[in-house]
């Protein structure tokens, strides 16, 4: 008797802490957009803002300026243009990863949209930016056995699998003008969007008393947001060089919609269905960079970001007795060099170079521990036809988590290709 009681007890027991998400019994676990195992707290991992020219170099870009290239992560930066020029990105990534705890070790490998933005003049001095990308993904899919004897002998080969699927994205659009072409001032309208699924079911393989079955958190989520950016140029006669300043704010908000949890089994007995609205935390954000110019030959810069999400809140935070929010920092560092952009003989000497590094502390703590992500990048734009058309790629090689702290080790490799599309419009030409 007590023997079955435990039993009871541990399978009700797990059917309650894994409702956490589950849309469909025939939805294919595989169809994953993006991957980490840390991604099934909050709202997910957060996505790197950016396009290749900002990965290539760490990820820096509040106070980064660059005529020949779309740079969104400060909404000043679009000002750094020729007058009439048009200039569309789209990007792509392909991210690689290697998981490892103390028991079982994994991989997986995903593909998924990076970016696409679109920027052009407005009236002289000032620009208009449109675009869209990732701003968090839900991606995971693990699963272990019970080892229990008291459960194995009665309910044979029990198994419980997690995984969870979903992104957040941003569509943003703003503009920027410059003023006493010293001082760029930029702003952007954010709508957030998007559907986060967590599922987890039991499975029972071996009995026939027994059904498998499905718990679930589905949210559908929404919710308008700003983000504001400055920068400082301040030209250097010598070597004709230019110092840039920058800063960035993200006004924080909270994703509203519908949320939906529940559980039900294989022989579709509903055990519980609740639905209501939705409501998770996003931190306002605070970031600085500065870089240095020299001509058209090469380029540093630093960034650092803080998102303060202590005390976010988040639906399923109940479950989660190893999980709380803390507040995310970046550190990051690149630089890129050209040898000569105008060279007409030797075609690489007209490739843009990049490499840097970073360091981050995420906006999760884990068993008590904030979980840490550090890495190098490195990549190139290689121009194509004429005025700053380009193909950009970047490759990102990094390390999330650790093996201490009873934590999971995630080692990847990330690839992004850019097309950089640039053209003059509106030019009256003398001659036909």
């Amino acid at each position: 008797m007590f023997k079955g009681n435990k039993i009871r007890i541990a399978a009700l027991s797990a059917l309650i802490a894994s409702l956490c998400g589950f849309k469909a019994v025939g939805q294919d676990v595989d169809a994953l957009g993006s991957y980490s195992p840390y991604s099934i707290f909050g709202i997910g991992k957060m996505s790197y803002e950016g396009s290749a020219y900002n990965h290539a170099m760490g990820g820096i870009g509040i106070g980064m300026r660059d005529n020949g290239y779309i740079n969104y992560v400060n909404p000043a930066a679009i000002t750094a243009r020729d007058t009439l020029s048009f200039m569309l990105d789209f990007g792509l990534n392909q991210q690689n990863h290697y998981n490892k705890d103390n028991m079982t070790r994994s991989a997986y490998n995903v593909f998924n949209m990076q970016n696409v933005a679109f920027t052009f003049p407005i009236y002289k001095k000032s620009a208009f930016i449109v675009g869209i990308s990732p701003f968090s993904d839900v991606g995971y899919k693990f699963q272990y056995t019970e080892t229990d004897p008291d459960i194995v002998a009665s309910m044979g080969d029990v198994k419980y699998r997690k995984y969870g699927t979903g992104s957040i994205y941003q569509l943003f659009f703003g503009g920027a003008v410059l003023l006493f072409d010293r001082i760029s001032i930029g702003a952007q309208a954010i709508y957030y969007f998007g559907y986060l699924n967590k599922h987890n079911d039991i499975l029972f393989n071996s009995s026939s008393m027994y059904n498998t079955i499905y718990t679930g958190w589905d949210y559908k989520v929404h919710c308008f947001s700003g983000k504001f950016g400055l920068q400082y140029i301040q030209p250097i006669k010598r070597n004709n060089s230019q110092l840039v300043i920058g800063g960035t704010y993200r006004l924080g908000n909270n994703l509203k919609g519908d949320m939906v949890k529940y559980a039900f089994s294989a022989a579709d007995t509903v055990l519980y269905n609740g639905a209501g609205k939705a409501s998770l935390d996003i931190a306002d954000e605070l970031g600085v960079g500065i870089s240095y110019r020299v001509n058209d030959k090469w380029a540093v810069g630093v960034d650092y970001v803080q998102q303060n999400w202590y005390g976010s809140s988040f639906p399923d935070n109940s479950m989660w007795t190893n999980f709380s929010a803390a507040d995310a920092r970046y550190y990051r560092a690149g630089f890129e060099f050209t040898p000569n952009m105008y060279d007409i003989r030797y075609y690489m000497k007209r490739v843009t170079y990049r490499a840097g590094a970073y360091f981050e502390q995420s906006y999760m703590k884990v068993n008590g521990h904030q979980v840490n992500s550090f890495g190098i990048t490195f990549g190139a734009s290689f121009p194509i036809y004429r005025w700053h058309n380009a193909v950009s790629v970047a490759v990102d090689i990094g390390q999330r988590g650790t093996l201490r702290h009873n934590l999971v080790r995630e080692r990847y490799i990330n690839f992004i290709i850019n097309i950089n599309l640039h053209d003059i419009w509106f030019v009256k030409y003398r001659y036909d």
